[in-house]
């Protein structure tokens, strides 16, 4: 599996490779190294891959309750911290603290070999 990053001016990007995240499943990864590495979670349904940091709008915390780890309930996704809710669909908040925002995605485009990620380092 590759996390190859190629800096690219401000912005870091990252192949994600099919095998890293089965159909179906919400799985954490960390991408890149060094100041340019971020933890996301990401998600594929068929050829789609959605990829968000792995950071409540509400406070800013991981939403994993231990690494790679997530609660979900009915199909959303549950912040370990505070119980914010999250539609896995686009990331919107729908209940519990930050209702109204949402997950910060991250730029995502099919490649051969999986998926292209890019973002801005923090």
């Amino acid at each position: 599996m590759s996390m190859e990053v190629e800096p690219v001016g401000q912005v870091s990007e990252a192949l994600i490779e099919p095998a890293q995240v089965p159909e179906g499943e919400l799985v954490g990864l960390r991408l890149g190294e060094d100041a340019a590495a971020v933890e996301v979670l990401a998600q594929r349904r068929g050829q789609a891959l959605s990829v968000w940091l792995n950071a409540c709008p509400h406070a800013g915390r991981r939403l994993d309750y231990a690494p790679g780890r997530f609660l979900q309930h009915a199909g959303r996704l549950v912040c370990a911290a505070h119980g914010a809710q999250f539609e896995l669909e686009g990331g919107r908040c729908v209940e519990g603290p930050g209702r109204g925002g949402g997950l910060q995605p991250l730029a995502v485009r099919a490649v051969a070999g999986g998926w292209q990620v890019a973002w801005s380092p923090i």
